[in-house]
């Protein structure tokens, strides 16, 4: 079993919205936390079809016991019509809701009721290491965090099957799309350039279509949480900079398997790749697990200095390198960020047996960075 780190920090007594991407393990993390909750699963068929017909039925059946305190509502996206009712009964008769979904993207465009700022949002995101006891990085790389897919000793069956029956198809059918075969090649190029600044341009060339098609299905990604955009950091810089975002797709086993990546090892190109956004995840599920909510952004120069991940107001700094003894070569992006910003801490995160601290810059195993990280030494 894991311990998961989403403990919805803050929320005191309010209803919640809890978003995640399918196999997160969203369920099963709600009924640890509130099993005496009232359970309504939306993809049960039949409590799907009973609250379709007559939403009105949920308050009818709280009326009826008036004990019930507390409601759960799973795959809440299917049915936005229940959430008047669900206003209803927390104005009128102080019910709490946990409502949980994969997608947040139907209710926002459907001009639905979103409780008037009644429900607080979280979400959940796949395992990060400080959740999995005895943590294999490798594992990690190859088969992505999403639980049941880290839990099996050979992903590659569950992966693809996870990548044609819910990105491709689920995702095509609620985005109502007519072209399912220029989508998946565009996921293809989203996979491609996964952790890279985005050029639409580009990507509208090599997946021929419109600059406009390529934005629009970028926002698909964001809305139904299978990828996000880290903005540049962009404050008075002295530098010039690059204003571009980059963009990261939620899962590094997800990207294995659009890219159809063979078994990735230590020392490899494709390793480093998958280290840094391995690195990404943890640091973003860190920021909002804690309450925290850190901005995130990363900062390169057109003269090509780079740091990936710039935490906070520029208070730390950090590069990822998959070497296993960093040189001092690989710490040129920090030091010139350095001379742009005050920074409280310039880390660089690697593959190095022990910690060492080379001019000014704290270079640290990942272990270790992340040990700090979740122990809350990192953003003190």
């Amino acid at each position: 079993m894991y311990h998961r780190k989403q403990i919805f920090e803050g929320a005191g007594n309010e209803s919640i919205f809890f978003w995640g991407a399918r196999q997160t393990g969203k369920s099963t993390l709600l009924k640890q936390l509130f099993p005496n909750a009232l359970w309504f699963d939306l993809l049960l068929t039949s409590d799907y079809e009973r609250l379709a017909k007559n939403p009105g039925l949920i308050r009818e059946m709280i009326a009826a016991n008036p004990s019930i305190s507390l409601v759960a509502i799973d795959e809440i996206q299917r049915l936005p019509e229940l959430l008047n009712e669900i206003h209803w009964m927390i104005v009128n008769k102080g019910v709490r809701f946990i409502m949980s979904g994969s997608s947040p993207r139907k209710i926002l465009r459907s001009g639905a009721n979103l409780l008037g700022g009644r429900a607080l949002r979280y979400e959940l995101y796949p395992l990060t290491s400080s959740e999995i006891p005895n943590f294999d990085l490798l594992r990690a790389i190859n088969n992505g965090l999403l639980p049941k897919h880290y839990d099996t000793l050979n992903a590659k069956r569950l992966l693809s099957a996870y990548v044609g029956s819910y990105l491709r198809d689920e995702i095509v059918a609620e985005a109502q799309m007519r072209n399912i075969a220029v989508f998946s090649r565009f996921l293809e190029i989203a996979a491609l350039t996964n952790g890279e600044i985005v050029n639409y341009s580009n990507i509208a060339t090599d997946a021929s279509v419109s600059v406009p098609t390529v934005k629009a299905y970028f926002q698909i990604l964001e809305e139904t949480l299978l990828g996000r955009y880290l903005p540049s950091f962009q404050k008075k810089p002295k530098r010039r900079v690059i204003m571009a975002p980059k963009f990261y797709l939620f899962d590094v086993g997800i990207v294995n398997t659009l890219l159809n990546r063979g078994k990735i090892e230590i020392g490899t190109e494709l390793f480093g790749k998958s280290f840094e956004h391995f690195i990404y995840e943890e640091i973003y599920a860190h920021s909002r697990y804690s309450d925290l909510n850190y901005p995130l952004a990363y900062w390169r120069t057109t003269s090509q200095l780079e740091i990936d991940f710039v935490l906070g107001d520029h208070e730390v700094a950090v590069e990822v390198k998959s070497t296993q003894e960093a040189q001092s070569r690989h710490l040129k992006g920090l030091k010139a960020f350095a001379e742009e910003y005050t920074v409280k801490k310039l880390i660089l995160v690697s593959n190095d047996p022990y910690p060492r601290m080379v001019d000014n810059v704290l270079v640290l195993p990942w272990q270790v960075f992340l040990q700090q990280l979740w122990g809350g030494e990192i953003m003190s």
